[in-house]
C-alpha cells in the first residue's frame, strides 16, 4: 500500500500520527493533566473517580485542541524561527486543512465532555481557556507584548478547572491556584523571550525584550516573581496548605525573586550577561514550580 502524501511529504501511518499528536503539544498537555489533577485533589468535599477522569480528559482535550488551533495559526511563523521550523506544518508533513480539522475535533468533543459528564461551569471555563488563547493571545503576540498577559489565563485555568469540577463553583483556593500559575508563567516566559529574541524578532513576534528591552523584562520579572510570594502564601490561611508549605515556599519565592533581582543589581549587562541571566531565571523557575507543588502535595497528604 503507497503511504499518504500529506502537503507533498511522503510518509508512513506511523510517521503521519505521530505528526498528528505533535501538534497537540504532548509536554504541555501532560503538565495541564497535572495541575488539573492538583486542583481536584485540594478542592474540599472530594470528587468520584469518574467523574475526575471525565475532567482530566475533557480538559485534556480541550488543551490539545488549543495547542493544534495554534500551531495552524501560526504556521508561517513557525517557518522563520529555527527551533520551530522542523514541526509538522511548516516542514510539510501534515496539510493545514488537517491540521485544522484535528483542533476543531478535539475541542468539539472535549468541551461537550466537560459539559456533559462534569458540569456547565468547568466547561465554560474550558472555553474561555481556548478562546483567549487561540482567538486573543495567538493574533496578539504579532501586535503587543501585552499577549504575554493574555496567554498566561488560560495557562493558569487548568487548576481552577480542577477545583470546579470536584466543588461545581469558584472558591477561593481555586482562585489562588489559578493565580499561582499566573504569576509563574510571567517571568519564566520572559526569561525564554530574552535569550530568544533574535528569533522572535524575526518571526515579528512583540515580546518584552524586542519592543522594550532587557532591562525592562528584568523589572518585569522581578515584579512578577515577588508577587508570586504572598499569592503562594494564601494557600496557608485558607486552611489548604500548613506549616511545611508555608515555610519552603517562603524560602522558595525568595530564592527565586533572588535570581531575578539579580539581573539588576548588577547594573548594565551585555547581551550574553543578558542571556545568562536570562538562562539562570528559566532553570530557576523550572526548580521552583515542582517544588512549590510537590511540597503542597505532601503537606496536604500528611
Amino acid at each position: 500500500m503507497t503511504p499518504p502524501i500529506i502537503s507533498g511529504a511522503r510518509v508512513g501511518p506511523r510517521g503521519l500520527f505521530n505528526d498528528l499528536v505533535a501538534l497537540t503539544k504532548p509536554r504541555i498537555t501532560r503538565m495541564v493533566v497535572l495541575t488539573a489533577a492538583g486542583g481536584l485533589w485540594l478542592a474540599p468535599g472530594g470528587v468520584s473517580v469518574a467523574r475526575a477522569i471525565w475532567a482530566l480528559l475533557g480538559t485534556a482535550l480541550v488543551v490539545s485542541s488549543a495547542s493544534t488551533l495554534n500551531c495552524w495559526l501560526e504556521r508561517d511563523l513557525d517557518r522563520r524561527m529555527t527551533r520551530t521550523a522542523e514541526r509538522p506544518l511548516p516542514a510539510g508533513r501534515v496539510t493545514p486543512h488537517a491540521a485544522l480539522g484535528l483542533g476543531i475535533t478535539l475541542g468539539g468533543i472535549g468541551l461537550p465532555i466537560l459539559a456533559w459528564l462534569v458540569n456547565p461551569l468547568t466547561a465554560a471555563l474550558g472555553a474561555l481557556a481556548l478562546i483567549t488563547y487561540v482567538g486573543i493571545y495567538t493574533p496578539m503576540k504579532r501586535r503587543s507584548p501585552k499577549a504575554l498577559l493574555v496567554g498566561a489565563i488560560p495557562g493558569a485555568m487548568p487548576p481552577l478547572m480542577g477545583w470546579t469540577a470536584a466543588t461545581g463553583e469558584l472558591g477561593a483556593g481555586g482562585l489562588v491556584l489559578f493565580g499561582i500559575l499566573f504569576l509563574w508563567q510571567l517571568p519564566h516566559f520572559l526569561a525564554i523571550a530574552v535569550f530568544r529574541q533574535d528569533e522572535y524578532a524575526k518571526a515579528g513576534i512583540r515580546v518584552l525584550p524586542c519592543v522594550r528591552g532587557n532591562n525592562v523584562s528584568k523589572i518585569h520579572a522581578l515584579a512578577y516573581a515577588m508577587a508570586l510570594i504572598p499569592m503562594t502564601l494564601l494557600l496557608a490561611p485558607l486552611g489548604i496548605a500548613r506549616g511545611l508549605y508555608f515555610g519552603v515556599t517562603l524560602v522558595a519565592g525568595i530564592a527565586f525573586a533572588g535570581t531575578c533581582a539579580v539581573g539588576l543589581m548588577a547594573g548594565p549587562m551585555d547581551r550574553a550577561q543578558d542571556d545568562r541571566w536570562a538562562r539562570r531565571v528559566f532553570v530557576a523557575s523550572l526548580v521552583y514550580l515542582p517544588l512549590v507543588l510537590t511540597t503542597l502535595a505532601l503537606d496536604v497528604a500528611t
